[in-house]
């Protein structure tokens, strides 16, 4: 019994085996009469316990993007932005000259340096651009990337798994993380919806 799914040229075929199948059958208290309800809730839940299996299984090298867009630290931030505009991304790792990661620029960092102190929103710095008399970049056209950046950046390395990964996003409310080799040089980069390619899969009907 399996389910499968593709996303990022990776293929998985989700095995229900029998650890899996046993696992669930001591979740469910009491004597198994193997009703349609009952092997309905059996295959739930064996599912859920093979889902669990492989993301402990997949490592951040499966799906990280190994072409990573980044910025050095004395990258101007109008570069910078402008990096991030024409490749479509939110964030970007900035480096140092022998690749180690020294901090992380996303839209927020952009955004918390515009406009009023609250204001941590697209919109809410449209609505301070039409009521300011000048742009409210004003204040940070002359910086580089080193000027706004997070740091220390919260890195994974190669061998850290999608499980992992996934409470990573949750406790330190990000979307992005870089990947890094034993020697902490950036390899990769992971975002949150490559966690959601490869974690929530798709149940037959």
């Amino acid at each position: 019994m399996s389910e499968r799914f593709e996303e990022k040229d990776i293929s998985y075929e989700i095995n229900i085996s029998d650890e899996d199948i046993y696992a669930a059958m001591k979740d469910i208290p009491g004597y198994l009469d193997i009703t349609s309800g009952d092997f309905k809730e059996l295959y739930r839940r064996a599912y859920r316990h093979a889902l669990k299996r492989i993301a402990q299984s997949i490592k951040a090298s499966d799906i990280m993007t190994r072409d990573v867009v980044t910025a050095a630290r004395e990258m101007p931030l109008r570069e910078v932005a402008k990096k991030m505009a024409e490749k479509g991304v939110s964030g970007v790792p900035v480096i140092e000259a022998d690749k180690r990661v020294a901090g992380i620029i996303s839209e927020k960092d952009f955004l918390s340096r515009m406009g009023a102190k609250d204001t941590k929103t697209f919109m809410g710095i449209v609505a301070e651009c039409l009521k300011a008399k000048g742009c409210v970049a004003v204040s940070i056209r002359d910086q580089n990337a080193e000027d706004i950046m997070t740091s220390p950046a919260i890195t994974v390395s190669i061998d850290t798994t999608v499980m992992e990964i996934a409470h990573i996003f949750t406790e330190k409310k990000i979307n992005r993380v870089p990947v890094t080799n034993k020697e902490g040089h950036l390899v990769g980069i992971i975002s949150r919806a490559d966690v959601v390619r490869v974690s929530v899969i798709k149940a037959k009907t």
